[in-house]
């Protein structure tokens, strides 16, 4: 299973963390506590950990295809929230 992992550094990462998981759970089965979340897309899942300066987001898939469909879908949706300040989202691959 396919899986990666990208530590955004921002001021805020607790706020996007709540803010990503409030708007995906409209329509997915999410779940959240403020520090950690999930959301279970039809493709895979995306696992976020908000630390002092940073959203560690990790992503698993069934394939490379449906991976890159999470990564792509999480992170336009951060971009959008984060607009006023732009993150970096760099995308490395876990080891299993």
């Amino acid at each position: 299973m396919p899986s990666s992992e990208a530590h955004v550094a921002m001021a805020t990462p607790t706020r996007y963390l709540t803010q990503l998981c409030k708007h995906f759970e409209h329509r997915l089965p999410v779940t959240h506590d403020g520090a950690a979340g999930r959301i279970a897309f039809e493709a895979g899942t995306c696992d976020l950990r908000a630390s002092a300066d940073a959203l560690v987001m990790r992503c698993d898939a069934a394939d490379d295809e449906a991976l890159a469909r999470v990564q792509d879908v999480v992170a336009r949706h951060l971009l959008r929230f984060a607009f006023r300040d732009p993150p970096e989202i760099v995308w490395a691959p876990r080891a299993r």
